[in-house]
């Protein structure tokens, strides 16, 4: 399986986290979890290397 990267990778992570709680604003549950599993859709596609996104399904599953 391909190695994932973990480290922190994200520019300006504190304004990514912002927009990405802006954009959830005014919705309701089902809304925002809609926009979630959209944004995860369009996050893969950008990636779309097959064995890079089950090591990311992977790496979502573990829990610390």
């Amino acid at each position: 399986m391909t190695a994932l990267d973990t480290k922190p990778n994200i520019a300006r992570p504190d304004d990514f986290y912002a927009a990405l709680i802006a954009a959830h604003e005014g919705l309701s549950k089902a809304e925002s979890d809609a926009f979630n599993a959209r944004l995860i859709l369009v996050l893969a596609n950008q990636i779309g290397d097959h064995e890079t996104l089950l090591a990311a399904l992977e790496a979502a599953g573990k829990k610390d």
